[in-house]
């Protein structure tokens, strides 16, 4: 008996600690940690104000208003503040909203999705990884080979052409 009561307490000893870890990360999600870090101000002075309003602001262009919307041209697509690579125009495609629109960022790590229940519906936030800049949110009625559309506001790009 006394064998058996210790072994159902070493069983114990290990499934409660890591149920307490479990529920910990699910109940509590880290902030993500940006390396590229500035004072409201610093950023005010960088960036325009449709930019300030869009990266920082959480902010929202109008449709059809931007200046990626309608480009055409090849190259890479960055984050306005910190100039991290976002998107190639390889995988920018018309999905007739308004905002450039992406199937896939140039890595996985390039940006981070955040769940957004703002404005009484739920969608996920895409941030710039390195700054933390809102660049729009991402949707699953996109192309293949994803079947994700990254709509973008352009305020948070900048245009880099190929050479």
């Amino acid at each position: 008996m006394q064998r058996n009561s210790l072994i159902l307490i070493l069983a114990l000893g290990f499934i409660f600690p890591a149920c307490s870890q479990s529920q910990k990360r699910e109940g509590s999600p880290q902030k993500p940690v940006y390396t590229v870090v500035k004072s409201e101000e610093e950023w005010k002075k960088q960036l325009t104000p449709i930019q300030y309003k869009v990266l920082r602001e959480k902010g929202t262009e109008m449709a059809f208003t931007g200046e990626y919307w309608d480009n055409h041209k090849k190259g890479t697509y960055v984050c306005a503040a910190c100039q991290l690579p976002l998107f190639d125009s390889k995988t920018k495609f018309e999905s007739g909203t308004g905002w450039p629109s992406f199937y896939k960022p140039v890595q996985e790590s390039a940006v981070l999705k955040i769940e957004d229940t703002s404005q009484g519906m739920v969608r996920e936030e895409v941030v710039c990884s390195r700054c933390g800049g809102h660049l729009g949110h991402v949707f699953e009625d996109g192309p293949a080979p994803t079947g994700l559309r990254y709509c973008m506001n352009s305020a948070a790009l900048k245009f880099e052409p190929n050479k």
